[in-house]
C-alpha cells in the first residue's frame, strides 16, 4: 500500500524517533511511505523561530489561532501530495489544531488512521499554556471523531478518545516500541569504560531532562547511600540537566554522576546495557514511554511508578518494580541490594516485550492490518 504521511512535528525528539523508525518499519515490510511535513532540517529552525519568537511575541489567543491558521497551507500541501502520489492511506500524526488530514479525507474520502500521543488541550491547558481553552477542547474533539480509526498509545490515553465520544469499534490502542537493534546483544564495556564506570552498579536512566522527571531524587539517593561503587549514567540533555549537575557537586557526588549527553540513535543500545538499573522516576499518566521498551529489550530491572498506564506494559514483582507515591527510594534500595532480584526483573521483562512484540516491526504489522480493513472498506 502507499500511505500518506502527515504530521506538523517540529522537534528532534522521541517525537522524531517515533515517526521514523514506525515509517521505516512500514518500508520494511514493502509500503511505499509519502511523507507531508516539516523535514528534519526545516524542522530545528522552525522550532527555534516559533517558540522564541511568536509565542513571546503574540499574545496566547493570536498564536493559537495562528497555530489553527497554519492548518490551511498545510491542507494545500497534503492536498498536492495527495494529487501527486495516489495514496491508499492517510496516516497522521495528532496536533493541536491541525486539521490538515480531517479536511482531506471530507475532501477525497482517504481513509484516515490517527496516532494520538497525548490529550494536548488537557495537557497544555494543565500547563497554563492554552487561552482559548474550550476552543481547543472542541478542535481536538473534532479531529478525533473524524478519524476513521484512532490509535492512543496506552489504554489511559484511550479513555481520552471514548471520553470525546469515538466509537470504542475506531479505537485501537497500539503502545510505542523499539528498533530491532535494541534486542540484539550489546557489549557495554567501551561505553562502561568511557565514563569511567567500570566495577561499578550503574543507575541509568535515558530521555529528555525535565523538572518532572524526578531526577533530582536519584542523585539524592546515590548521596545518602554513601556507597563509592555505585554510579549514576544519565543519557540526553534537557532544562533540568544544569540543575542536577549544580545538585551533584553540592552533595559531593559530582564524580560518581556521569552525563552523556545526547547520544546518536544507533549509540543507544550500548548506553542502555551498560545500565545495571534502569530508572523511570515520574511518568506523564496517559504517556507510553519509549525508555521504558528500551530498558526492557535489553533486558534491565526497571523501576517505575504503578500508575495506570505503566501497568499496561509491567507487572509489578513480575517484570518490573513498581513503586506507589514516594515509594521510589525503597524500590531502588532493593534493587541495589539484591543481584538476584534484578537479574530476575531484567529478564522477565525482556521477555515480556518479545511475547507481547512492543517492536516497532510490530506496530507496522498491526498498522498494516488497519490500513487493510480501512482500505477494503472504503
Amino acid at each position: 500500500m502507499k500511505f500518506l504521511y502527515s504530521h506538523r512535528t517540529r522537534a528532534a525528539d522521541g517525537q522524531r524517533v517515533h515517526i521514523r523508525a514506525l515509517t521505516q518499519a512500514l518500508e520494511a515490510r514493502g509500503h511505499d511511505i509519502v511523507m507531508c511535513g516539516p523535514d528534519a532540517g526545516e524542522a530545528q529552525k522552525l522550532d527555534a523561530a516559533s517558540r522564541k519568537g511568536l509565542t513571546a511575541l503574540l499574545p496566547a489567543p493570536v498564536y493559537e489561532c495562528a497555530e489553527y491558521g497554519y492548518s490551511l497551507p498545510a491542507y494545500r500541501r497534503l492536498k498536492a501530495a495527495a494529487v501527486a502520489a495516489a495514496p491508499d492511506i492517510l496516516y497522521e500524526r495528532y496536533n493541536l489544531y491541525f486539521h490538515a488530514g480531517v479536511w482531506l479525507k471530507r475532501k477525497t474520502g482517504l481513509p484516515l488512521i490517527l496516532e494520538v500521543n497525548a490529550p494536548l488541550a488537557e495537557e497544555r491547558a494543565e500547563h497554563g499554556k492554552l487561552a482559548l481553552t474550550s476552543f481547543a477542547r472542541h478542535s481536538q474533539q473534532r479531529i478525533w471523531r473524524a478519524a476513521d480509526m484512532v490509535l492512543p498509545v496506552t489504554d489511559a490515553l484511550a479513555d481520552y478518545v471514548r471520553a470525546a465520544g469515538v466509537p470504542e469499534a475506531r479505537i485501537e490502542v497500539i503502545q510505542n516500541g523499539v528498533e530491532e537493534s535494541f534486542l540484539a546483544p550489546q557489549d557495554p564495556a567501551p561505553v562502561r569504560a568511557r565514563y569511567d564506570l567500570e566495577g561499578k552498579l550503574v543507575l541509568g536512566f535515558s530521555g529528555f531532562m525535565r523538572e518532572w522527571h524526578g531526577l533530582d531524587r536519584i542523585i539524592e539517593f546515590l548521596a545518602d547511600s554513601r556507597r563509592d561503587d555505585l554510579h549514576v549514567l544519565l543519557v540526553g540533555d534537557g532544562p533540568a540537566r544544569e540543575g542536577l549537575e549544580k545538585l551533584a557537586r553540592e552533595l559531593g557526588v559530582a564524580g560518581q554522576v556521569a552525563f552523556a549527553g545526547v547520544v546518536q540513535r544507533a549509540d543507544m543500545p550500548a548506553h542502555v546495557a551498560a545500565f545495571d538499573i534502569a530508572l523511570q522516576p515520574a511518568v506523564v499518566p496517559y504517556a507510553s514511554p519509549l525508555k521504558l521498551f528500551e530498558y526492557m529489550a535489553q533486558g534491565k530491572p526497571v523501576i517505575a511508578p504503578s500508575s495506570a498506564n505503566i501497568r499496561e506494559v509491567l507487572t509489578g514483582d513480575e517484570d518490573g518494580l513498581l513503586f506507589e507515591d514516594g515509594g521510589f527510594e525503597n524500590a531502588l534500595a532493593m534493587l541495589v541490594d539484591d543481584a538476584g532480584l534484578r537479574a530476575r526483573l531484567g529478564g522477565a521483562a525482556r521477555e515480556t516485550l518479545k511475547k507481547r512484540d512492543y517492536t516497532w516491526a510490530g506496530n507496522a504489522r498491526r498498522v498494516e492490518a488497519i490500513a487493510e480493513r480501512l482500505k477494503a472498506n472504503s
